[in-house]
């Protein structure tokens, strides 16, 4: 006898991704003690959804499956139970389809037997639902290994779209964009007498708000890459703000002998401490904004360059020009 596998009773609360969708109940069924002439009598006129394995059942629990080709070259007084491969593999309704299919796959059989918690049998994935199961996730590990949330046939569509669908797309998110820019014209002119004190303090503005939007997007496109391929940002959150600590750290002790050789020590410490702080900030924003928008139901790989971008280079700015108020004037 068969046992079912451990989480047949996965039946309850089925997924839309069981098994449980492609398994066909119409197929040849025999009793261990039949002879493989009476089968083959059986089946002439037949009408099933798949023939190309016999599912030997005692009662209406599964004991084994037989393929078609063994059954038609026994001979006529050859028992099933005799012919029958009696250890199938065998799934409940409620298995993830891609785990049954595997299953199928590393058994070596053609068909995959779906029985219920009480071993009942309910029907054959043959192998044409096998192969559609297959392929199909192997498009969906795909497109996920390319950073989209759907599947390859989602991506293409997004890359034929026509104009007015790709700026419903992508321009809600540049239009925030550009918000950040007029916001950030307000944090400059705010700061305005500062840079009249001190001119070079406007010298430093692109080179910090550059590295820290390079820092971020190289934490961004790890993390994206990561969600896209079912790896949460909680595993990758502690490494990821020690390494945005220590590129502020190596970045700043890099420029300050050369700040204080071309700028003067107050300059040099200023932008240190900014390039520190920014690089810093750069990383837990750019962690968490693509964490936000997946759990919004957003795809991540439409809005969070331009979003993380706002806000890098806003919270750059404000650093930068908060440490220079206080250190250069």
């Amino acid at each position: 006898m068969v046992s079912p596998d451990e989480d047949v009773d996965a039946a309850q609360g089925i997924s839309a991704d069981a098994i449980a969708a492609h398994f066909v109940a119409r197929v040849p069924r025999a009793a261990p003690d039949e002879t493989a002439g009476a089968v083959r009598s059986r089946l002439v006129g037949a009408s099933y959804d798949s023939a190309l394995d016999v599912a030997v059942c005692d009662g209406d629990h599964l004991a084994g499956l037989l393929t078609i080709e063994r059954l038609l070259a026994a001979p006529p007084d050859a028992r099933v139970g005799d012919l029958m491969d009696d250890d199938p593999p065998v799934v409940g309704p409620g298995v993830d389809r891609e785990q049954a299919a595997w299953k199928a796959a590393d058994h070596g059989e053609g068909s995959l037997a779906i029985v219920d918690g009480n071993g009942t049998f309910l029907g054959l994935v043959p192998p044409a639902g096998l192969l559609q199961i297959l392929l199909a996730e192997h498009d969906e590990d795909v497109a996920r290994l390319s950073g989209f949330l759907h599947d390859v046939r989602f991506a293409r569509r997004a890359s034929e779209e026509p104009v007015g669908v790709r700026l419903r797309h992508r321009l809600p998110w540049l239009l925030v964009g550009l918000a950040g820019a007029l916001l950030a014209a307000v944090i400059v002119g705010f700061f305005e007498r500062d840079l009249e004190a001190n001119v070079a303090v406007a010298f430093f503005v692109p080179g910090i708000v550059y590295m820290a939007d390079a820092v971020g997007t190289q934490t961004e496109a790890l993390v994206i890459r990561g969600l896209s391929i079912g790896i949460p940002v909680r595993r990758i959150v502690r490494l990821e703000l020690i390494t945005g600590l220590l590129v502020g750290v190596l970045l700043a002790s890099a420029f300050l002998p050369i700040g204080i050789a071309g700028w003067g020590t107050d300059v040099a410490l200023a932008v240190a401490i900014a390039l520190f702080a920014a690089c810093s900030t750069a990383t837990l924003a750019a962690m968490a904004l693509p964490w936000l928008l997946q759990r919004s139901g957003a795809d991540p790989a439409f809005g969070s360059g331009p979003l993380a971008t706002v806000v890098q280079d806003l919270l750059s700015l404000l650093i930068y020009f908060t440490v220079a108020g206080i250190i250069v004037t």
